[in-house]
Order: structure tokens, then sequence, then C-alpha cells
């Protein structure tokens, strides 16, 4: 089975600093995000959404981590990043 491609150098946007901030998401979340994704969904050319099911919160939930990367730069960008509830809707689990 082939492995999803992961990201391991970065560059964070000052709009996704800001967000993760607000968001309370760490640079560490991120990361390990990028490094090794759950699922990849290409929104369009050059835009993808990198996510994985997390623990967050006392007591923990499950919460889905998306992390918007423009892939089409060098170093890729992440542009934003956030935790949802909404698991059922953004999982396409394969």
């Amino acid at each position: 089975m082939a492995s999803k491609p992961s990201i391991r150098t970065y560059r964070l946007t000052d709009h996704a600093k800001f967000e993760m901030r607000r968001r309370q998401v760490s640079e560490a979340e991120v990361a390990q995000v990028l490094d090794e994704p759950a699922e990849i969904e290409s929104v369009r050319i050059g835009r993808k959404i990198y996510q994985s099911k997390v623990k967050w919160g006392d007591p923990p939930e499950d919460y889905l981590l998306r992390v918007i990367v423009d892939t089409d730069r060098k170093p890729p960008e992440v542009v934003s990043a956030y935790r949802t509830s909404k698991i059922r809707k953004y999982w396409k689990g394969k």
C-alpha cells in the first residue's frame, strides 16, 4: 500500500499563525498532520487539505484537525488550520 505524501518543510503564513493562535492549534499539531496525514483532499489545483483525527479537550473528545496547504509553492505554505467536531462531514474514510 502506498503511503500518503508528507510535508516536512513548509512555511506558516501570517494568516495561518493568527488563526492557529485563535483556535488553539499548536504548530506541533500541524506538523504532525502534515508529516502523517490520515487523508489528503484536493480542493483545487495547488491547494490541498491534510487531515487527521485527534483527541482534544478535557475530557478528550474526537475532532478532525484540518490543515489547508498551498502545495504549488516552494516551500508549501500553510494557509490555515482548524479543529472540527464535524468528522462525518469531512472524513472520507479511505
